[in-house]
């Protein structure tokens, strides 16, 4: 028997890392031992944190964020006949919430940024269009003021996406309070409940809509007032989201602190673009997100990653509209966005979340490196 000892694999480091601790435990035994498990107090008390991390009085929480979306838009009155204008980079969800409403969906280009260009956005508006739905993609917020104008000056209603956004700015204003906001709790997100989203909204006659909206059109047991659906939150999902609500500033911080170490452990010259905030914003950082340089072999990249323990993502692949159901669908406009494209083209998504610490982030940057310059 050999008395070698073998080395210690190296632990994988994925692109993402849900924590849940005692606090999160104790709230979900406490749900199952009162036996309210849907729509109960958990619910009520994500309710309040949400509409306070957005900055307005009221937050109604549903079953996904992509409820959120649709209830959102339901509530605005979108239907056959209106259209919405979006970005073209974006996870399909806030496409599908637009087509369900029976709309057109037409796609203004993103800035350097990533995010919806506010001057794009204003260029597509026709007497047709209804709502504006930017995304804060990766964590970044839009233009918020300048969209909030372009509305303001139209007479448009203002969707926010910003599923990815939880704790986002603009000059001090947070994500969710200058529209209708929607937010996800999907496994991934910044803050999680495996499932569930909420809508954020100054307007106390939009919230109480949507309130009915979620419960099957109800006002209490049987009392319909509204055709409905079932987007109710569970008591389970909110009591795992409510701790990390609270620690929502430190998961921020330390995703920040772990953007700005990649940014300075990447460096400037292996030809990757690394991410920027502006001045005027605090970025979420659900994703850390670079350009890979013109011409590279992404999946080539993403699989020289993998080899060296580093888990990526490419968020996202191909512009929302560029898949199957979508390219002869009459109700989607495919307009030119060369931005988007291009960063659809060449983006790569790191591991950023609060469980690195110094040597795994720098491990992430080695191996971004090597699998670049291979």
């Amino acid at each position: 028997m050999s008395d070698t000892v073998k080395p210690r694999a190296i632990p994988f480091i994925p692109i993402s890392a849900p924590r849940f601790g005692a606090e999160e435990e104790d709230l979900v035994l406490q749900v199952l031992r009162s036996g309210m498990l849907a729509q109960g107090p958990m619910v009520a008390r994500l309710e309040e944190l949400s509409a306070a991390m957005a900055g307005v009085p009221h937050a109604v929480a549903v079953s996904s964020g992509t409820a959120a979306l649709d209830a959102a838009l339901e509530v605005l009155g979108v239907g056959p006949g209106d259209e919405v204008i979006t970005t073209p980079l974006t996870f399909v969800a806030t496409l599908n919430a637009i087509l369900r409403r029976g709309a057109t969906a037409r796609f203004a280009d993103v800035t350097d940024d990533y995010v919806i260009d506010p001057a794009s956005m204003a260029a597509l508006i026709t007497p047709h269009t209804r709502v504006l739905l930017p995304v804060h993609l990766y964590g970044l917020m839009a233009d918020m003021e300048r969209i909030e104008e372009v509305a303001r000056r139209h007479g448009l209603g203002v969707v926010e996406d910003a599923a990815q956004a939880h704790g986002a700015r603009l000059r001090g204003r947070p994500a969710g309070g200058f529209g209708l906001g929607c937010f996800s709790f999907y496994a991934t997100k910044n803050v999680t409940s495996g499932e569930g989203g909420v809508v954020t909204t100054s307007d106390g006659d939009i919230a109480d809509r949507l309130r009915l909206l979620r419960n099957q059109g109800m006002r209490s047991r049987y009392d319909y007032a509204v055709v409905g659906h079932n987007w109710r939150m569970t008591d389970l999902a909110a009591a795992l989201a409510i701790p990390q609500m609270g620690r929502l500033a430190a998961i921020t911080e330390r995703r920040s602190h772990n953007a700005a170490t990649l940014t300075r452990l990447i460096g400037p010259n292996c030809g990757v673009v690394t991410p920027r905030t502006p001045p005027d914003r605090v970025h979420a950082w659900h994703q850390y997100t670079v350009l890979l340089p013109p011409g590279c072999d992404r999946d080539r990249v993403v699989a020289g990653l993998r080899d060296r323990g580093v888990g990526a993502g490419v968020y996202y692949p191909r512009l929302v509209w560029d898949y199957p159901p979508f390219l002869d669908h009459p109700l989607v406009v495919r307009n030119v966005t060369p931005h988007a494209a291009e960063v659809a083209g060449r983006c790569l998504s790191l591991p950023v979340h609060p469980g690195l610490g110094e040597p795994e982030l720098a491990r992430v940057a080695e191996a971004l490196r090597g699998a670049v310059t291979a």
